[in-house]
């Protein structure tokens, strides 16, 4: 972890502010100031950060003054807006102006971007305090957050274990109360799946519904930036905030978004709930019971399970590893040595290239480069990336096809819970599977969140993810309300 200074260590922890609803509330009342709120979340990276490493850069310096600037517009008697003193971390290839954004590469060093990111902007306008960038799968490939060129990321509820990936530093962040929210990429299952294993919520919401204006490319058409918050509410609010058209972003959704606030307080009477019943198989044991007493929760509070199919869900996998690289080997052919990041001096332009992105590049980006550019190479682009581009298509089809009969889909976010360190590294088709039920949706562009509902084996947590239709958050996130309502009740037994 780098820190642009020293991080206190107080006792500051403000009661009835645990939730960024609380942090806002209080904050705007003027019952509690944005400044201890700061401190206290950092008081809490200082005794758990050097075990987790969810950061790669704390920016305590700057979170002060921004806290600073809200107690001031509070003082006023001014709002500073819906997350008043709220902290945010945001997930290292978000740009964040004149700060390092390093992607977790050694190919980005030094680099600080000259400008922000549209959702940056967003969370700053609405009082939001920025605490740090976090730690991830370089260049978000991977789905344990071990690739990243600064070490690995623990998850707080067993250290021996990974968080999930690639947005693993972000859910840790929000899992070990570094801060209130965060925010994470997601183009294969990097939200959703880390936030299973860190018992949070994580929202992927329809491509185009947030800007990725300012998100460093990985896959273009398949990357989106959603939130990781502790409730359903949470998140709803924050996507609130951080979505909504920009002409920043040619792929941004033009027309206007329903709250989820509001959605988020309508029951699930005789919502329709489908249960993919040709789902592929290998969840473990623990997760599957979880997820059956998910839709027992679902019909109890009023929902119908209805059966539907999805035939093409099962090559989801296949077609993301030709498109996801081939977009991949494309947009990572801008880090030459030449215009930003690492510069390894050479005889001559082809050499200094080469020995550029040998030394910044890790071996999963490397490998990913690699399998893409021979999937678009002459020869094999039709055998390969053609075919894969026409497999989305049908999963596209297959899922619109079940959303006729359901409003939204249930099913696992995880294949299991938090694995050891070390247990999937070696085997990339072993990690390549932790994404099995997460990727059809990025394919298919339609929104997904994880949900915590209860743990499994050794006592950690598992998500179950719900699926709903392009633009479909509003049903997706009534059914969220309703698991947590369920979860909460069940806690309380």
């Amino acid at each position: 972890m780098m820190a642009d200074d020293p991080i206190p260590t107080n006792d500051a922890d403000p009661a009835g502010t645990t939730t960024a609803f609380d942090v806002a509330a209080a904050v705007r009342a003027g019952t509690v100031t944005a400044a201890s709120l700061v401190e206290r979340d950092l008081a809490a990276i200082a005794a758990r950060e050097p075990e987790l490493h969810a950061f790669n850069l704390v920016l305590a310096d700057r979170a002060r003054a921004e806290a600073a600037a809200v107690d001031a517009l509070v003082a006023a008697g001014n709002d500073p807006g819906p997350l008043a003193g709220v902290t945010v971390a945001l997930k290292d290839n978000m740009c964040t102006h004149g700060v390092l954004t390093t992607c977790s590469s050694k190919i980005l060093e030094g680099w600080k971007p000259p400008y922000d990111a549209t959702v940056v902007t967003r969370l700053r306008a609405a009082g939001a305090v920025v605490i740090g960038k976090t730690n991830l799968d370089e260049f978000a490939m991977g789905s344990s957050t071990e690739n990243s060129a600064f070490g690995p990321t623990r998850n707080p509820h067993d250290p021996s274990r990974v968080p999930g990936g690639s947005s693993g530093g972000s859910a840790a962040a929000v899992a070990a109360g570094f801060s209130r929210v965060s925010l994470g990429s997601d183009t294969g299952g990097s939200i959703r799946q880390p936030a299973a294993l860190c018992g949070v919520v994580g929202v992927k919401p329809t491509y185009g519904y947030v800007s990725r204006y300012g998100l460093v490319a990985f896959a273009s058409s398949l990357d989106q930036i959603g939130p990781f918050t502790t409730t359903v509410a949470d998140a709803a609010l924050l996507l609130d905030v951080i979505g909504g058209h920009d002409p920043m972003d040619s792929t941004s959704i033009p027309q206007a978004q329903p709250s989820l606030l509001r959605a988020i307080e309508q029951d699930v009477e005789g919502l329709r709930v489908g249960r993919i019943t040709d789902l592929p198989a290998g969840a473990d044991d623990d997760v599957v019971e979880r997820l059956e007493l998910a839709f027992d929760a679902l019909r109890d509070a009023g929902a119908k399970i209805v059966d539907v199919r999805v035939p093409a869900f099962s090559f989801g996998l296949t077609a993301y590893y030709l498109i996801a690289p081939a977009e991949a080997s494309s947009n990572l052919a801008r880090y030459d040595g030449v215009r930003y990041g690492l510069r390894i001096e050479s005889p001559d332009t082809n050499a200094m290239y080469s020995a550029t992105r040998e030394a910044g590049f890790g071996e999963e980006v490397k490998r990913r480069i690699m399998l893409g550019t021979y999937a678009l190479s002459a020869g094999y682009y039709d055998a390969y990336y053609g075919k894969a581009l026409k497999v989305r298509r049908l999963i596209a089809d297959d899922f619109d096809r079940a959303y006729q009969d359901a409003d939204v889909l249930l099913t696992p976010a995880s294949p299991s819970v938090a694995f050891p360190f070390g247990s999937k590294g070696d085997n990339p088709l072993a990690m390549y599977l932790c994404d099995v039920y997460t990727i059809p949706t990025n394919l298919a562009g339609h929104p997904g969140m994880s949900v915590p509902f209860g743990t499994g084996a050794d006592g950690l947590p598992v998500g179950a993810q719900i699926l709903a239709p392009a633009l479909g958050e509003p049903q997706m996130f009534r059914a969220a309300a309703a698991l947590e309502r369920a979860m909460t009740k069940e806690l309380a037994r």
